[in-house]
């Protein structure tokens, strides 16, 4: 099957950059180095093309009450032009994606997909809201998604929004969005992002991307704004200690797992003030109140080699066939100087400061538990 072509892709074929096949998708790996993209975000900014993610609207006088059902999140409590984090789980409990949820009028939502996951997001919502006065329409092939993400970010954006929301869009709040003309093109533009900095993802109309990235390219270049690719995009989101599905989540995993349990609202009501039996409480109650059998953790490499996804965790260099885990995201920090990794491991040996290794191709590498997230930004 072909894949599938961003609105953006004659931009990035420009660009010179390196398209690689991605969840069906062709995407921009990266365009110069993965180490000077990633270091523009942190310094200055990065524009990144995420038009694969996955739209998804739910609308209705019931629309909230259908998420609230279909999530694990209380999506009905969300004031409008806000956002939240939160899944959508199995019955059994194990995450079938992460999604960002966004409230963009009282009985209309905007739920965002990871793209390899898109379809069976799609798949599993309509028939959860099939009992309620909710619609589900799938608006991923007639939108774009930009991203701007970096400390400049905030000056390069409001410089091409129309006067008239140039104060809106400057004073958003993390995690909130709102309607706006960018560059003159009507955008939700939302203070949201997956690399650990500020910054805003602006969905657009499909055929509008590339007019949108031409103007946010040349409203940047003062600012030392750059094209970010895939490559990046992963080794930001890693020092942020943020997941990824497939790595962090999958369906053998449930968000407290995860250390993400803060997500999973089990005391959400009905109309009638009874509990919710939302898809998954049941497993995710009991999962709540049970030891862990594994918990996710950063692990800083103290020598030079990089573990990567797979990689078994050791309790120490000299105990080779003592596996107490394994690592679901790794890679040397460009940030920080040296490898860092996310691994679940067994319980007993989770606490800070312990010290492990990794089984990198045969060798044993030092590491050591460390809390997460590796990176904060700086307050500016």
């Amino acid at each position: 099957m072909a894949e599938i072509l961003s609105p953006l892709d004659a931009v990035h074929v420009a660009l010179g950059a390196v398209m690689v096949p991605f969840a069906g998708w062709s995407m921009p790996l990266r365009y110069t180095s993965d180490l000077a993209e990633h270091v523009a975000v942190r310094a200055a900014a990065g524009i990144f093309d995420l038009s694969h993610m996955g739209e998804i609207r739910v609308t209705g006088a019931q629309a909230g009450a259908a998420l609230d059902y279909a999530l694990v999140g209380n999506l009905s409590a969300l004031a409008v032009g806000r956002a939240r984090y939160t899944m959508i789980c199995a019955p059994d409990g194990g995450v079938v994606d992460d999604l960002v949820v966004y409230r963009t009028a009282d009985d209309e939502y905007l739920v965002v997909a990871n793209a390899s996951n898109h379809d069976v997001v799609l798949a599993e919502l309509g028939p959860r809201c099939a009992g309620f006065d909710a619609a589900v329409t799938d608006e991923s092939a007639q939108t774009a998604l930009i991203a701007v993400q970096g400390p400049r970010a905030q000056e390069i954006v409001t410089s091409v929004v129309a006067p008239q929301d140039v104060t809106a869009v400057a004073e958003l709040k993390y995690y909130t969005g709102l309607p706006a003309t960018v560059a003159g093109i009507p955008a939700l533009v939302a203070r949201t992002g997956y690399t650990g900095e500020d910054g805003y993802e602006l969905f657009v109309p499909a055929e509008s991307a590339p007019a949108l990235w031409a103007a946010l390219t040349a409203a940047g270049e003062p600012f030392g704004l750059v094209p970010a690719g895939l490559s990046a995009r992963d080794s930001l989101r890693l020092e942020a200690g943020m997941p990824l599905y497939g790595n962090e989540l999958d369906r053998t995993t449930t968000p407290y797992d995860a250390g993400l349990g803060r997500v999973v609202k089990l005391d959400k009501t009905d109309a009638d003030g009874a509990p919710l039996d939302f898809v998954g409480r049941g497993p995710l109650d009991a999962r709540k109140h049970s030891e862990p059998s594994r918990v996710l953790v950063g692990l800083e490499g103290l020598g030079r080699r990089a573990a990567r996804h797979g990689y078994a965790v050791l309790r120490s260099a000299e105990a080779a066939d003592a596996v107490v885990g394994h690592i679901t995201s790794g890679a040397p920090s460009p940030t920080l100087g040296h490898p860092i990794a996310m691994a679940y491991v067994t319980p007993e040996v989770s606490a800070v400061g312990t010290e492990l290794a990794v089984d990198v191709r045969g060798r044993a590498e030092p590491v050591r538990v460390v809390a997460l997230p590796f990176y904060r930004r700086p307050a500016r």
